[in-house]
């Protein structure tokens, strides 16, 4: 295994996005490999680098990692994104798991049956209106990052789900300005704004070649 960081995923968003933002926001490199056909999976868990036979999978630091929610708390913390203490760490654990929850239920709208893709909009609409933004427009009202004084992943994490929101509902924000104000400051630092130009490794929206290569390749979920 190389010094390098390699990605095996699909070529779209889906579990292994919040990792490209965490690596970008590092400033980490980092290679792709992506999965196209069920025979690549199958090698992969037949080769033994899927531990739980699922994607993401992370070589990183001589190491085949897996598990999202574990991948990214590993970058995080090597690459101070973690807050200084356990106490400042349960809080980025919270307001992250929140964001990470959004962006599980935008997740899912792809997969979902037409008849019942409206329903699943209307869901992610009012949890994120009622429930998740005026939680984070309340604290960055306060302060300008989530947690502490630096930046964390949780305001990545946050960040990455503010966008899906707006890509779904433009206007969501409309009603909550420290929300604008933060989207604002996190363009501004570098990484980030790198990371958001055309030509990054920032993946769009998944289109329907992404959602059929998902289900192809991972067939047995979907049965």
């Amino acid at each position: 295994m190389s010094g390098k960081v390699v990605l095996y995923y699909f070529d779209g968003r889906g579990k292994m996005e919040s990792i490209r933002w965490l690596l970008a926001v590092a400033g980490v490199e980092f290679e792709e490999v992506f999965l196209t056909t069920r025979a690549q999976y199958e090698k992969l868990v037949n080769d033994g680098a899927l531990l739980f036979h699922q994607v993401p999978l992370v070589e990183m630091d001589g190491m085949k990692l897996v598990q999202s929610k574990a991948i990214q708390n590993y970058i995080a913390g090597k690459y101070n994104l973690y807050g200084k203490d356990l106490k400042e760490r349960v809080m980025i654990d919270m307001y992250a798991e929140a964001a990470r929850d959004i962006m599980d239920m935008i997740m899912i709208l792809p997969f979902t049956p037409p008849e019942n893709k409206q329903n699943q909009l209307e869901k992610v609409q009012v949890k994120a209106k009622v429930r998740t933004l005026p939680a984070y427009e309340k604290v960055l009202g306060a302060s300008q990052f989530l947690v502490g004084n630096q930046l964390s992943c949780a305001d990545v994490n946050f960040f990455e789900a503010s966008l899906m929101l707006e890509e779904l509902f433009p206007t969501i924000l409309s009603s909550f300005p420290n929300i604008q104000a933060f989207q604002k400051r996190m363009k501004a630092i570098p990484a980030i704004s790198k990371f958001l130009q055309p030509g990054s490794q920032r993946k769009p929206p998944p289109d329907e070649i992404y959602v059929k290569t998902v289900m192809d390749t991972l067939s047995h979920l979907f049965k």
